[in-house]
């Protein structure tokens, strides 16, 4: 795809210095999310840096449960027929008990790899001066102690080029490094050690855990290089892999082939200048650095000044290079869960120590995964998009399906949560985030901002206009006539969220008609194909037509008797007036029809909204 013409960038202080961003640890993980994750889109590790033993918990993109599915039912038309009924006649209650016939089967789990066990049968009370970072400018991980008058370092690294996780074992005097590898999964599996250095874990996927105690020992040597690398037979979402025609021993294997005789300064300086080349298009400058933030010293410069003291202390002294901190650490994961070849980024980026992960950690559309990829364009990173692309044109082959058999309309289309598989049904559960089939059009919007920033016409015109005018063709067949003259959606849920139904006693419920997220996303797929028409000369096609006169009866966004924006297309009473979701506001982020230069009355409802929900509401789906 073009390049946009980016331009790599060197991230300086206004003195001219590199950036000091580095996220410190002064002692080792005790648990996963205390760990510091390492990936190269598709491999990722979370370091612990234990000092009697180290590990790194192992994930691979591929690593799922499942077979292709079938993502079609029959009988759903015929409970969509009951929903929408029961919507015309505002028994919302009864609406959504019904939805249960909408739904399809649950999603398929990203699975752990394993672990990398080394142990080094030292005390871990008998040793000083720990410091465990992760600097963002080279994606290492360094880990440092002393014991005696030994200084042992580890430096851990995920390589891009070489499709290996690189770790170094090393000490300031000779002789002293001694350890025991082994290798573990959760996962049915084995390990055997071969005569060229080499442990290797053969496993399926899903399983039980089985440990088999096969080990390789090295014994007071100078330094270890450790190299790690995996694959699988998946061969993309419409394979079963039992049909693969993938080796993943052979592919694993000429990975460390392709490394074995490649020296530790030459693996690094590849991953440097791969990850380089993405990492240091884009600087933020907010302040300037003082010497206390390049030294990552307290101020007496005895002990490492940790991230989490920053953290602490960020409410009563403002510090905005930590804000920098975390602007660059995001572009950081992103560089390390999403490349292009890879899966799209899931629910945990590529890590995950759990069989039964919250979630799933599968890909979920009604936030979640587009939150992942919105930084890709702005900051610069335009190829770490590239999976998402790949993972939008596969769920529009199951999508097609799903819109012919399910809904009866033409299109494509999928729900809230998907998976490896590319599951493009609804899920199984909950009406209030099941029946939700705005997933693949939220995911296009991605699609045309692409092009906006790339000005890529070949992209828009091969990859994105077919994708957007799939997607559009199922919204304008899904649309009905509605009691007021407008199209509504129906049924049609605010994503997780619930309402007062009226004349119900106070009872809940979620689904209804025309939500304002609804309306929303679908007003931005009509301009995008209509926009995209216009670029590529296409604009008396017999689509165009028809989606602006759709757009022309769209329910237009409306404010609730308090000012702010209703949420649902009456303005019903909200039970959960401070929920995570500000879904009502698409329109104004990350959606593009509401401007202060175009509608500044509904921009003052979205202010009010924003405060009805609550300043205080720090969850992950705020905007």
């Amino acid at each position: 795809m073009d390049d946009g013409g980016r331009i790599p960038a060197r991230p300086t202080t206004a003195e001219g210095e590199e950036r000091p961003l580095k996220v410190v640890f002064a002692s080792p993980a005790e648990h996963f999310t205390d760990a510091a994750p390492i990936g190269n889109g598709s491999l990722g590790a979370m370091v612990w840096g234990g000092v009697a033993s180290e590990k790194l918990q192992l994930n691979l993109d591929t690593l799922w449960t499942g077979v292709p599915g079938n993502y079609t039912d029959p009988s759903v038309p015929s409970a969509v027929a009951v929903v929408r009924k029961l919507v015309h006649d505002r028994q919302f209650v009864d609406a959504t008990n019904a939805a249960s016939g909408l739904y399809g089967g649950p999603t398929e789990v990203y699975q752990p790899l394993g672990d990398v066990n080394i142990e080094f049968g030292t005390s871990s009370q008998d040793y000083s001066s720990y410091k465990r970072e992760l600097d963002l400018h080279t994606a290492t991980v360094l880990v440092t102690y002393n014991i005696g008058e030994v200084q042992y370092t580890r430096e851990h690294f995920c390589s891009n080029p070489h499709q290996v996780i690189v770790t170094k074992l090393s000490a300031n005097k000779s002789g002293h490094i001694s350890c025991t590898l082994s290798l573990d999964s959760k996962l049915t599996h084995s390990v055997r050690v071969t005569n060229a250095n080499e442990m290797i874990m053969d496993g399926t996927c899903p399983g039980q855990r089985h440990v088999l105690q096969q080990n390789e020992t090295n014994d007071a040597t100078d330094w270890v290089l450790l190299l790690v690398t995996a694959a699988s037979s998946f061969s993309g979402p419409f394979i079963n892999p039992s049909n693969s025609k993938i080796d993943p021993e052979s592919v694993a294997l000429r990975n460390l082939n392709m490394s074995r005789n490649v020296t530790f300064d030459q693996l690094k300086a590849a991953h440097l200048k791969d990850y380089q080349g993405l990492f240091h298009r884009v600087s933020l400058i907010l302040s300037h650095a003082p010497a206390i933030e390049k030294t990552n010293l307290n101020e007496t410069g005895e002990a490492i000044k940790i991230t989490a003291e920053r953290v602490n202390s960020f409410r009563s002294n403002e510090d905005p290079s930590l804000v920098e901190l975390l602007f660059q650490y995001g572009r950081y994961l992103l560089i390390s869960c999403s490349r292009p070849g890879t899966q799209v980024s899931n629910l945990q980026g590529i890590w995950n120590q759990d069989l039964s992960p919250a979630w799933q950690s599968a890909p979920h559309l009604n936030i979640n995964l587009q939150m992942n990829y919105w930084p890709t364009l702005p900051c610069n990173l335009g190829e770490c998009q590239e999976p998402l692309i790949d993972f939008i044109a596969a769920l529009a082959v199951n999508g097609t399906k799903t819109a012919k058999i399910n809904y009866q309309t033409s299109g494509w289309v999928t729900h809230h949560v998907s998976d490896i598989w590319a599951k493009s049904s609804a899920f199984n559960e909950d009406a209030k985030y099941a029946v939700w089939p705005m997933g693949g059009a939220w995911l296009c919007t991605h699609l045309w901002e692409h092009y906006q920033y790339s000005l890529d016409k070949e992209f828009l015109k091969n990859t994105a206009y077919p994708l957007l005018e799939g997607c559009a063709l199922f919204l304008a067949d899904w649309l009905t006539e509605g009691r007021n003259g407008y199209l509504e959606t129906n049924p049609s849920i605010s994503p997780e969220h619930s309402f007062i139904a009226p004349d119900s006693g106070g009872q809940q419920a979620s689904v209804s008609y025309s939500t304002t997220m609804d309306v929303s996303i679908i007003r931005e797929i009509f301009m995008a194909i209509i926009s995209s028409a216009e670029v590529l000369g296409k604009s008396d096609s017999t689509l165009v037509p028809k989606i602006k006169k759709a757009l022309s009866r769209l329910t237009p966004i409306m404010i609730a008797k308090d000012h702010t924006i209703m949420e649902w297309a009456q303005d019903f009473e909200d039970p959960e007036v401070h929920h995570r979701h500000l879904s009502h506001l698409f329109g104004l982020y990350p959606g593009h029809t509401i401007t202060m230069q175009k509608n500044p009355g509904i921009c003052e409802a979205v202010a009010n909204s924003l405060y009805k929900r609550g300043l205080h509401n720090t969850m992950s789906n705020c905007t």
